[in-house]
Parts: C-alpha cells; structure tokens; sequence
C-alpha cells in the first residue's frame, strides 16, 4: 500500500467516524472502533475493491447498511 493510499484511507475514517459520532451520539472512539472492526472497514482495505476511491458519505452508507442502522 503506497503512502497516498494510506491517506486516502485515513481520511475516509476520520471523516466517517466524525459523522458516525455525530449522527448516533457516540464517541469518537466509540465510532472508530465500530469502523475498524466492521466489514466495510476490511473492504476499504483491500485495494481491488476501489472503495478507499469512493467518498465518505458512500462508504459511510454502506457502513449503515451493514450496521443495519439504515
């Protein structure tokens, strides 16, 4: 995984957990750890799937979906 990749995915969970925290009244932490242990999180991962590409609010709504919080 290149440096930028990394970034890319970065900023994808910080934006992510910021709405997460905001929209279901938890905490940052609290939001991090519903990302980093989720399916979507494993997904944004492996690079094949494209989706450290996509926008945060796309991933984010896939993370919802999974959560069943949709």
């Amino acid at each position: 995984m290149t440096k930028e990749q990394t970034f890319l995915i970065d900023c994808l969970v910080e934006k992510m957990s910021l709405k997460l925290s905001s929209d279901k009244g938890i905490s940052i932490i609290e939001a991090l750890n519903i990302i980093y242990n989720s399916n979507q999180y494993e997904l944004i991962l492996d690079l094949k799937t494209g989706l450290y590409y996509q926008s945060a609010d796309y991933n984010y709504l896939n993370l919802l979906k999974e959560l069943q919080l949709l």
